[in-house]
C-alpha cells in the first residue's frame, strides 16, 4: 500500500502491527531518448508492485539522489553527497518516529550506492531496526535475466526502456551503440563525460521488445518481494 493512500492514525496502526516499511529512492538525470525520471519511475514502481499484496506501506519516492557524472545534461540534478546523506538521515530518523524498524530501501540509481556506509552507521545507533538496501536492477536474479536477454546492456540502453519510462513521439536510434571507453570516462570531468557520451546511452541497443521487457519486470517485482518478505536479521 502506498502511504498517500493512508491517513496517520493507519499508519500508527499498520506499524504497531507489521513493523516493515519500503523506501524507493531514484534519480533525476539524462537517460538518452528516455524519461530524465527513469530511475526514480521504476525504484518507485518496482517497490510498490512488490509490496502491494503483502500490505507493506511504500513511502513516496525520494526522486533526487547523487549524478555528478551528468551535471552537463540539462535537466540532470545531483545532491551532494553530504547533502544526500542528511536527507536520508533525517527520513530514516522520521520512519523510526513511526514506529517502523525493518526497513527496505529499493534503490533505482547505482550513483546513490555510498549511501550503504550512512545506513551502517545510522543501524549503530538504532539497533533495533534493521534496513535491506536493495539495488533491484542488478539483484542477482534480475540480472541473471538482463543477461539472459542481451548482455550488452547499459545506461539508457534497451534494459531501461519500459513502456513507462520511454516517452511519446520520441523515435529512438536503430542498431547497437558501441561501448564506451570506461578508463576514459570515470577520469573525466563532467564536461568531458558528455562529449564522450554523445546522447546519453553508454552501449548496447536502445529498445528490445514489450515481451522481453515485462518478462525481466516480472523477475524483478518477484525478486524484490521475495526480499521485503523473506528472513531479517535478529
Amino acid at each position: 500500500m502506498q502511504i498517500a493512500t493512508m491517513n496517520w492514525m493507519q499508519v500508527e496502526a499498520r506499524a504497531r502491527e507489521d513493523d516493515r516499511c519500503v523506501l524507493p529512492i531514484g534519480s533525476v538525470e539524462q537517460h538518452a531518448y528516455l524519461s530524465l525520471c527513469v530511475d526514480m519511475i521504476l525504484a518507485e514502481r518496482v517497490a510498490v508492485e512488490a509490496a502491494a499484496p503483502l500490505g507493506v506501506p511504500v513511502f513516496p519516492v525520494l526522486p533526487y539522489g547523487m549524478t555528478p557524472s551528468f551535471v552537463d545534461f540539462p535537466g540532470s540534478i545531483s545532491l551532494r553527497l553530504g547533502t544526500y546523506i542528511r536527507v536520508l538521515e533525517d527520513i530514516l530518523n522520521g520512519l523510526y518516529r513511526s514506529g517502523f524498524r525493518r526497513i527496505v530501501i529499493v534503490n533505482g540509481h547505482g550513483g546513490n550506492g555510498p549511501v550503504a556506509g550512512l545506513f551502517a552507521e545510522w543501524l549503530d545507533s538504532h539497533r533495533d531496526a534493521r534496513i535491506k538496501f536493495h539495488e533491484w536492477w542488478k539483484a542477482p536474479r534480475t540480472w541473471a535475466k538482463v543477461q539472459a536477454i542481451d548482455p550488452e546492456a547499459s545506461h539508457a540502453s534497451w534494459m531501461e526502456n519500459f513502456p513507462w519510462t520511454r516517452l511519446p513521439n520520441v523515435k529512438l536510434p536503430e542498431g547497437s551503440k558501441p561501448r564506451l571507453d570506461q578508463d576514459a570516462f570515470a577520469q573525466s570531468d563532467p564536461g568531458t563525460k558528455r562529449r564522450l557520451l554523445g546522447d546519453g546511452n553508454y552501449w548496447g541497443v536502445y529498445q528490445r521488445s514489450d515481451e522481453d521487457m515485462l518478462a525481466l519486470w516480472e523477475i524483478a517485482i518477484d525478486e524484490t518481494r521475495a526480499l521485503i518478505n523473506g528472513p531479517w536479521a535478529g
